[in-house]
């Protein structure tokens, strides 16, 4: 069986950093995992080639070459999912699809013309294709009906397959699920509340495939919640940190993690040991009454500007994301998250209006009070609610996009990232003076240094940045040198965020004005809710 495997493109969004990747010769941030894996647990007789869209375009002879296309994506890949399915079958082929959109919203993947629907998780529901292709079936549809499987089989992804000089970081999977209840998150939904993880000989031989391969830069662990299960966690760092020793440190790794990892200093050291430089945290809003009614009890244990600050004192770059429009919420919201992130000097902050995603606790509640927009957003940042909130839509848009315009304003953001790693790099400073000794000297990367100066022209010559931007350049290299290209890539993302804030102004005005164009005085009825 000949497999073309087809990820989908992904509109500009705050992670897509095109006009930064753009600096250093990359074409995206991060490669398809998903697709990876999905050819890793079929039948490695059959032949198997990756297109992710994100990258290049299908060529005609990849067409022609290929048996059956399998799909995955997200849901704010939905137009170009559907688009390829199209084109699949306009050629005559058997499509398969799967993945979190296709789970979630298996009618619209079905709509779109795909013959197999394989939802659920890929261990369990991926044989039952492999068995109906054998029999000759054309079309079908495989659920897990609520198993979860045990990940500890699941093989190494075929990393072989990708283009690798086009990202600027690898993945790996470590564990699935997260023993939280927010009830705004589809994770839940999708991989359960009891995290399972993968034994750490296992993602140690992924990681090994990767360093075989020729990696030497940054991996991102992309669990939703890496802390998940402590204890494993603290299991597979604890066999990371020699292996990495023996190997020179060649990776550095980012994560995702929940806010109470500010509860466990022997976690943060662990982790800063085995050179994870970056951390992102769900703080979503600094209200406490509103992480009440989102059920997200773990960030009101302790004072989140504490855990903040916490964190980032033991040498873990913070990113975080932040949601406006929880039900309740009182005017001002928008600005107390600018005054938060702008109080623990968090660099990069992801800031976007609250999206009912389907089947999560969220979606079933507000389908239940009648307050469900359908077929309203794409969720991402640039598009409006697809709900009705409890307090007027024009008001809490307005604070978005103000909030998010301030956060990227170019003066605030570099301020924000020199204050961040100044916290860095006084806890960095001994863990680099230990390692650099082992450590060889990497050749010089004339694309980064081009991209340095590019960076140097605009922050420091063409823009109101010019003063502050070489004032805090020059401090850092005087206190901390060990944390200047870490701090220089932060910088660096100021170029995508300066375009995205002013796509998301636009697409959000112009939704806005045509929402509450028919009726400007009252444009959309509150109904009245249970709480």
């Amino acid at each position: 069986m000949r497999v073309l495997l087809i990820y989908p493109q992904f509109p500009p969004s705050f992670w897509s950093f095109e006009n930064t990747l753009k600096l250093i010769n990359l074409k995206a941030q991060l490669p398809p995992l998903g697709m990876l894996t999905v050819a890793a647990l079929l039948p490695q007789t059959w032949e198997f080639k990756l297109v992710d869209r994100n990258v290049r375009e299908v060529t005609a002879s990849e067409w022609d070459w290929a048996e059956l296309v399998i799909l995955s994506a997200m849901i704010v890949q939905k137009e170009d999912f559907a688009r390829q399915i199209q084109r699949a079958k306009q050629r005559g082929k058997l499509v398969a699809v799967g993945g979190p959109y296709a789970t979630a919203l298996p009618a619209e993947a079905q709509a779109a013309g795909a013959d197999f629907l394989v939802l659920d998780e890929g261990e369990i529901t991926l044989p039952m294709l492999v068995n109906a292709l054998a029999r000759g079936e054309t079309q079908g549809i495989f659920r897990a009906n609520g198993e979860k499987p045990a990940v500890t089989e699941t093989p190494v992804p075929r990393f072989d397959l990708l283009q690798m000089s086009a990202y600027a970081e690898m993945s790996v999977q470590f564990s699935r699920g997260c023993p939280f209840q927010c009830e705004f998150c589809d994770i839940i939904v999708l991989y359960g509340r009891k995290p399972r993880t993968k034994t750490p000989a296992q993602l140690l031989a992924e990681l090994q495939c990767l360093y075989d391969l020729g990696w030497r830069k940054s991996i991102f662990v992309v669990d939703d919640n890496f802390i998940g299960n402590k204890r494993n966690v603290k299991l597979f760092l604890q066999a990371l940190k020699p292996w990495l020793e023996e190997r020179n440190y060649p990776f550095s790794f980012g994560t995702e993690a929940s806010v109470n990892l500010a509860e466990d200093q022997e976690l943060m050291d662990l982790m800063v040991s085995c050179n994870f430089g970056t951390v992102f945290l769900g703080i979503e809003t600094p209200d406490a009454d509103s992480l009440e009614r989102t059920r997200k009890f773990q960030n009101n244990r302790d004072p989140l500007r504490e855990s903040v600050l916490t964190i980032a004192r033991s040498g873990l770059r913070i990113m975080a994301g932040f949601i406006i429009g929880f039900d309740g919420e009182k005017a001002g919201a928008g600005q107390r998250i600018v005054e938060f992130v702008e109080d623990t000097a968090i660099p990069t902050a992801m800031l976007s209006m609250l999206q009912a995603l389907p089947d999560t606790a969220l979606w079933h509640r507000l389908q239940k009070e009648g307050r469900l927009l359908n077929g309203k957003g794409d969720i991402h940042q640039a598009t409006l609610m697809n709900f009705v909130p409890t307090r007027p839509l024009g008001e809490v848009t307005r604070e978005f996009v103000d909030a998010f315009w301030n956060l990227y304003e170019p003066q605030a953001m570099l301020k924000r990232t020199y204050q961040h790693y100044l916290i860095l790099g006084k806890a960095r400073r001994q863990r680099y003076q230990k390692r650099s000794k082992s450590q060889e000297k990497a050749p010089i990367n004339w694309v980064y240094v081009r991209a340095l100066l590019i960076l140097c022209w605009r922050q420091g010559v063409k823009r109101s940045t010019r003063w502050q931007f070489w004032l805090y350049l020059a401090h850092i290299l005087w206190q901390y040198p060990q944390v200047v290209s870490s701090y220089l890539s932060v910088c660096a993302q100021a170029e995508h965020f300066l375009e995205y804030r002013q796509i998301v102004r636009r697409h959000i005005e112009m939704q806005l004005e045509e929402v509450l164009a028919p009726n400007e005085n009252n444009p959309i009825p509150v109904p009245v809710t249970s709480g």
